[in-house]
């Protein structure tokens, strides 16, 4: 059992040696690579270190109870102990995404239900701003279109870890976020108390570390500027500092207005370009994936409801994992670590499920 720690024990011993070369250091990317890696095996070593001294301590209780029946009464909370480190160490085990340690990009958009929707993207911001916040996360407004009512029409945000950890890693967390968010309330401007229902869509794409990982030909990308423009659409710059880019092979467009400088508009598109293009090829990764790799729990169906904001019940309801709470007010002021956790949950169980299927 656990037969493959033994080449990644050789592997950890030969990150460690690299990070003790300061040759390493001069070169970020690969840095920052190594690092991860060290500290995603760093947790596998530590539970196969665990699991065997249980092991052993199982043993030698179950030795002496033989000579000394006092010894027997320790035996049923070793046995407990053995069970949870060995489930600790086959969870971690699994398959773990590539890219859980990179930071993330966010576009939350607003879908149907009018005014109403637009100020739910307002909420879902505030939300993941104030749940970034309590990770010790920093966070970046990358573009904002705002809505003549309040909200936000759409909005981006780039998020930034503090950690090398993949388990710790922004990706790893927010990558269960992207789908359709439904939410039911009473609108502020409803006169008679009905409740409303309306929808908002959030994307994720995990951020490309270092330019040169997606290679762009400035020859497949279509440039346009234009005015800067506010909600009604009157203009709020009097230069054309807005950017549109359109990378020509995929289709994708990307706009960029919030800055008022055009150069910065341009970096701040060319970030989302190249997340969207990884997270593009991503998915056509995941399509020929095994099963035991897929993640069942972060679909790619961007039209998928995962989750319900119903505020007068107070309840929150994850579609996908069955969670259901009546702390709504506390989820909308960041408190989303056990929802998430949650799908990370619902993920690994299928995971596990399919690597015993494929064996």
């Amino acid at each position: 059992m656990f037969e493959s720690v033994a080449a990644l024990q050789a592997e950890h011993d030969d990150l460690q040696r690299q990070l003790s070369d300061p040759e390493l250091h001069s070169d970020p990317a690969r840095s920052k690579r190594v690092n991860r890696r060290y500290a995603e095996l760093s947790r596998i070593v530590a539970a196969h270190t665990a699991w065997s001294q249980s092991i052993e301590d199982l043993e030698a209780a179950r030795e002496l109870a033989k000579d000394d029946e006092s010894f027997a009464d320790e035996v049923p909370a070793l046995e407990a102990s053995l069970a949870e480190n060995e489930e600790k160490l086959r969870r971690l085990l699994i398959p773990r995404d590539p890219d859980d340690a990179r930071d993330v990009i966010m576009e939350i958009k607003a879908g149907e239900g009018g005014a109403e929707s637009m100020l739910f993207v307002a909420d879902l911001l505030r939300m993941y701003l104030h749940y970034a916040e309590s990770k010790g996360w920093k966070t970046e407004l990358l573009e904002r279109t705002e809505s003549d009512l309040g909200g936000y029409k759409d909005v981006q945000i780039a998020v930034k870890g503090r950690s090398t950890d993949p388990a710790e890693g922004v990706w790893a967390h927010l990558k269960y976020e992207g789908g359709v968010h439904r939410v039911q309330r009473v609108p502020a401007t409803e006169s008679q108390g009905r409740i409303h229902t309306s929808a908002a869509g959030v994307l994720v794409f995990p951020e490309v570390d270092e330019p040169e990982e997606v290679e762009i030909s400035p020859n497949d990308l279509k440039i346009d500027v234009f005015r800067s423009s506010g909600p009604g659409g009157q203009s709020v710059n009097t230069t054309d500092s807005a950017v549109r880019i359109t990378h020509l092979p995929t289709g994708i467009v990307v706009s960029m207005q919030n800055e008022k400088s055009q150069l910065q508009n341009r970096e701040a598109g060319m970030r989302v370009l190249r997340a969207r293009i990884l997270a593009k090829q991503q998915e056509e990764l995941d399509a020929e994936a095994s099963a035991a790799r897929k993640s069942q729990i972060r679909t790619v169906d961007r039209s998928e409801r995962i989750r319900t904001y119903n505020f007068p019940e107070n309840r929150i309801a994850d579609h996908r994992t069955g969670y259901k709470a009546y702390n709504l007010d506390q989820v909308m002021d960041g408190a989303l670590e056990p929802i998430i956790q949650s799908a990370i949950t619902a993920d690994e169980e299928s995971r596990l499920a399919a690597i015993g299927s494929e064996g």
